[in-house]
């Protein structure tokens, strides 16, 4: 079989997640079993995988899976416990004491607190803490979950501490042949080539993100104005980009000088710093405020289920007692990522599968080191801080069960079936399947490869769900490329882990995560439609700035 036939091939899993989740708008919950049904026979027929690894692999999804849902599950029950105590009462009052200007509540909100968080606990956490800020203080579930999409691409790829650059990438070239052949031929140290990786990465995330505000609020102005206008989302110009530049300018001088490991973190602190009390003052803030149109003229689409409900029996709660909650989760994911006494103290509890059946593939479970767990400590907190009541707390509780089940579906069924893809390649003389749609693309487009190494990396993480396991499948594949073409093969790996960072946006994992958090799951294709348009852009700019930094870095 040709190399292009087998590439075709490998794309039907691909071409099914999207054709059945985005074209025929099914739900998650329908598309996913299917899709896993689909990869699977490929998987066995064509590339000769065996029954013991599809479920060796299978089973390791479905661990995957469980991580997730622990860490959707301690979200939405914060969440609820904050509805039920009416704490949400006191968070909205206190966000339209900044600004009552629903743009500038996305942009602190979601684009530099959400990067915050992703700088602390990476893996779509975000998501499961800006979506329901949003929805809680008046958004419509559907652009709370657009917003905390879009926003899961600059700050992503220095993500929990630097893992998709310090693990990812590190993993796919640390040690194989090529790469030390390369770094021997121009005395070059590992550490520091993972550096100046990291460092081309921050320049370029710094020019393309920069505008990422300013998109995320032309396209809520956009699809949920009452105008549905852009003119709207263009009119806080002025403050978006300032906002935007408050973040990436901190944020690529961290990543350029002091490593990966903090500049989502740096960027997002020093953000808030300079922005909030600015957005207060009302600098750079147009004169009209800008508001969603009245919640009776909401499409249902744009609804989420039982989750903007409150209780306002007790909306005297402090501002202050209202955020301590979130502010603990935030300290908290912090704490646990940088003090390495807690990190290790948490980490050394590992529920572990090894060699599964007999097969290379394992996996493991951190029941204390997921951010699921964190957020189940803040949540039983927030109801001696929030002082509730026993039937409180109970209606919180299943209200947060019940929301559980059609992610449990759709991500038990999702994952499982990434990791059958990426673990196909273990017999009848085939490359893995993503290699192989990876080796397709670079033989089609050649010496232009400079513009489309990002595509490899967004295509990695809609398939794997994660930035850092898209660097890990393409890291080498990208290296050898840049090698193969004669680029500069610093420039083609930083592409990679950009593009691995905009594919985010459009991640099955994360939207089905960020949908069930606000009650929005069976919505999937309507928020991937939308997220696609800044991933195009995202992808269109790197390229552009790749093929400019191949003129400026040699080595």
């Amino acid at each position: 079989m040709s190399l292009g036939v087998l590439a075709l091939v490998a794309l039907l899993p691909i071409i099914s997640v999207f054709g059945l989740i985005v074209l025929f708008r099914w739900p998650a919950t329908r598309a996913m079993p299917i899709a896993y049904l689909i990869t699977c026979f490929l998987a066995f027929i064509v590339w000769k995988v065996p029954f013991s690894q599809l479920a060796a692999a299978s089973i390791d999804g479905l661990i995957t899976a469980a991580s997730i849902l622990y860490i959707i599950l301690g979200a939405i029950l914060l969440l609820n416990l904050q509805q039920e105590s009416g704490a949400i009462f006191s968070i909205r009052k206190s966000m339209f004491l900044i600004s009552p200007d629903r743009r500038a509540q996305a942009i602190i909100i979601a684009f530099l607190f959400g990067s915050f968080i992703e700088g602390s606990a990476g893996f779509g956490t975000p998501a499961a803490v800006a979506a329901p800020l949003l929805v809680a203080i008046g958004f419509p579930a559907m652009a709370a979950v657009m917003v905390s999409l879009i926003i899961q691409s600059t700050c992503v790829s220095f993500g929990a501490v630097g893992t998709p650059i310090l693990i990812g990438v590190s993993a796919g070239l640390n040690g194989q042949i090529e790469v030390v052949n390369y770094l021997n031929t121009h005395n070059l140290d590992f550490a520091l080539y993972l550096n100046s990786i990291g460092g081309k990465v921050a320049i370029i995330h710094g020019i393309t993100g920069t505008l990422i505000p300013i998109i995320l609020v032309v396209m809520m102005t956009r699809f949920f104005g009452q105008k549905r206008s852009w003119k709207e989302g263009l009119s806080i110009f002025p403050f978006a980009l300032f906002a935007g530049l408050c973040f990436t300018v901190p944020y690529t001088l961290t990543g350029v000088f002091l490593g990966p490991e903090f500049p989502s973190l740096v960027g997002s602190l020093l953000g808030l710093l300079i922005v909030v009390p600015l957005a207060k003052a009302g600098f750079l803030m147009p004169r009209k405020v800008w508001d969603f149109p009245t919640k009776e003229t909401w499409p249902q689409d744009w609804i989420a289920q039982k989750i903007e409900e409150g209780n306002d029996l007790k909306s005297e709660i402090s501002i202050f007692r209202a955020w301590l909650p979130y502010i603990l989760v935030a300290l908290f994911l912090l704490f646990s990522r940088l003090w390495p006494f807690l990190k290790n103290a948490l980490a050394s509890v590992s529920i572990k599968w090894t060699n599964i059946f007999q097969t290379s593939i394992s996996t493991s479970f951190q029941p204390f080191y997921l951010p699921g767990f964190l957020f189940l400590v803040v949540a039983g907190m927030a109801i001696f801080i929030q002082k509730m009541s026993r039937n409180q707390v109970r209606k919180a509780a299943d209200r947060s069960f019940r929301m559980l089940l059609g992610p449990a579906i759709a991500l038990g069924f999702a994952v499982p079936m990434v990791k059958v893809f990426i673990n196909s390649g273990v017999s009848g003389g085939l490359d893995k399947m993503p290699v192989v749609l990876a080796s397709a693309t670079a033989a089609l487009i050649g010496k232009g490869w400079t513009a489309f190494a990002a595509v490899i990396g967004a295509m990695g993480a809609f398939i794997a769900g994660s930035n850092t396991f898209s660097n890990m499948m393409f890291s080498l594949f990208q290296f050898a490329t840049a090698l193969k073409i004669g680029a500069v093969p610093v420039v083609i790996v930083a592409l990679q882990a950009v593009g691995g960072a905009a594919g985010n946006m459009i991640c099955v994992h994360n939207v089905v995560a960020a949908s069930a958090v606000v009650g929005l799951l069976g919505r999937e294709g309507l928020l991937i439609r939308k997220t696609l348009i800044p991933m195009i852009y995202y992808l269109i700019m790197a390229g552009i700035i790749g093929i400019f930094m191949l003129q400026i870095f040699k080595i």
